[in-house]
């Protein structure tokens, strides 16, 4: 074996002695398999229509252009969204930031100093106890080799807090999109509501009109009038709570548009129709980590901490850093420029962890922690995220029961209320039996109403669950490849270690 070869299998072996042990410090958290979870009968029987997933637009389901027209101001408008979208250029500067320490360093350094010398000093005479010039231009340049992959390992960290802030950004973005519809939703219903109260206000007052006349025929009595006009305030009283709800969803609208109070004052009232059933795609669980922003989020943040844990390691392991400089340096300057006045040189820094290894270990045993407390966040996310769906799913399959009987029950209210008013008028039954099969009638019209809302709010809620068009990329092939592969290389180097 040659010198040149001894030296460097000795350096070499020198290097790895010197490494601190990393105390078998591991990751104790696993990711969850989707497919592992049990999907139940209420989304196998959801998912037999085999629909599409949600388109991006979405809330064009509902066919409603005013609608339309509030979700782009909101989308253009909104401070969280801007917000949000600023978080994500953070990160990318972040990043870049990081990139640029993968990279050769450069510095350029120019000095001039005028000093008086000591006389018995180290520099000697003619200088000595006297003033001069002392003058110096260097370029340097630096490269850390990185050869445990440090540096490598934190750009790959600080690129996924870049698709960790991007997937926040579009949860932010789905969380505006379903705060507007469900608002809007809200607007509708008391637009019906209103109508339901006012009808009901309409039937008192006739039913009224015919109480004073038969009170004026002398077939009739004062507490008959009395039990129903004692009606009309509260019946008014509903109309005008209804209004203001009214009033304050406009205000609520016109907020998450990015719009003050009189945008919302000018909308009209709303015309939602859904033709969509509220059913799933088949592929689920297995495609639901690629459509939610909030699986994809948590994701990139294990992602981030894995490639943490690999910079945690990498510390362990020596640091070679090189250094080259050249430039001028004179005293005076009559010959600062002369060839004799030029200076160069090389730096190899050689960085040992002799004595780091506590605060190493403890570095690593909070990225290893910072890890596992990723993973359960996304364990949890997914397991949250197949609860949403299940119970989006389970309500809609409900509400088409609850529908049929609300049919048949305010079918049987109608008619009873008709029954009473002619029994009424005939003389066969006194006003409180009319007046409570009038207000059974409302009940169940505003029933009706309800069930017309939550319908589409749960259409709403599916589209949440399902993640509201949004496709997230969790991660480039080839690049989580390469990551994987560098993972798999700083693993095998600190399991021999060990």
């Amino acid at each position: 074996m040659s010198l040149h070869r001894r030296f460097l299998a000795a350096s070499l072996t020198l290097a790895l002695s010197a490494c601190a042990d990393m105390g078998h410090i591991a990751p104790q958290s696993a990711m969850l398999d989707p497919n592992s979870l049990q999907a139940g009968k209420a989304i196998d029987d959801a998912s037999a229509a085999a629909i599409a997933w949600p388109r991006a637009l979405w809330w064009q389901d509902l066919q409603d252009p005013q609608l339309n027209q509030l979700m782009q101001q909101a989308l253009t408008g909104s401070p969280t969204l801007r917000g949000a979208q600023a978080r994500v250029r953070q990160a990318e500067a972040l990043a870049g930031a990081a990139e640029e320490k993968t990279r050769p360093q450069g510095q350029a350094d120019v000095s001039i100093n005028r000093e008086l010398y000591a006389t018995n000093g180290t520099t000697p005479p003619p200088l000595a106890g006297n003033y001069a010039w002392r003058n110096q231009a260097t370029v340097s340049a630096s490269y850390d080799l990185d050869l445990w992959g440090h540096n490598r390992a934190a750009l790959a960290a600080a690129l996924g807090d870049v698709q960790l802030a991007s997937a926040e950004s579009q949860m932010a973005r789905l969380t505006l999109e379903t705060a507007l519809v469900r608002t809007y939703i809200q607007l509708s219903y008391q637009f019906t509501l209103q109508d339901v109260i006012e009808r009901s206000l309409a039937q008192r007052a006739h039913i009224l009109d015919i109480t004073q006349r038969r009170q004026q025929a002398g077939i009739g009595t004062d507490v008959d009038v009395a039990q129903i006009e004692t009606t009309l305030p509260a019946g008014r009283r509903q109309l005008e709570q209804s209004t203001e709800t009214l009033a304050l969803l406009r205000n609520q609208l016109a907020a998450l548009s990015g719009k003050g109070p009189a945008a919302g004052a000018a909308l009209t009232r709303p015309v939602l129709r859904l033709d969509r059933p509220l059913a799933i795609p088949k592929a689920l669980p297995a495609d639901l980590i690629g459509r939610r922003p909030d699986i994809a989020a948590q994701r990139w943040r294990v992602e981030a901490a894995a490639r943490r844990i690999d910079a945690a390691k990498a510390e362990f392991y020596p640091n070679v850093n090189l250094v080259a400089f050249a430039g001028l340096q004179s005293f005076g300057f009559s010959q600062f420029l002369e060839g004799n006045s030029q200076i160069r040189g090389v730096t190899p820094a050689l960085s040992l962890p002799i004595f780091a290894g506590a605060r190493l270990r403890a570095q690593l045993g909070n990225q290893t922690a910072i890890y596992d407390g990723a993973v359960e966040q996304y364990n949890a996310t997914v397991i949250q995220a197949m609860s949403d769906v299940a119970n989006a799913v389970t309500s809609a399959q409900s509400l088409q029961k609850q529908n049929a009987l609300t049919r048949q029950a305010l079918a049987t209210a109608q008619r009873t209320r008709d029954l009473a008013e002619k029994a009424y008028k005939a003389g066969m039954s006194d006003a409180i039996n009319m007046l409570n099969a009038q207000v059974a009638l409302l009940a169940e019209d505003q029933q009706q109403a309800q069930n017309g809302a939550r319908e589409l709010d749960l259409y709403v809620s599916l589209m949440n669950a399902l993640g509201g068009g949004i496709e997230t990329h969790i991660a480039d092939g080839q690049q989580a490849d390469q990551q994987a592969a560098q993972h798999d290389t700083i693993n095998a180097l600190s399991t021999v270690k060990e």
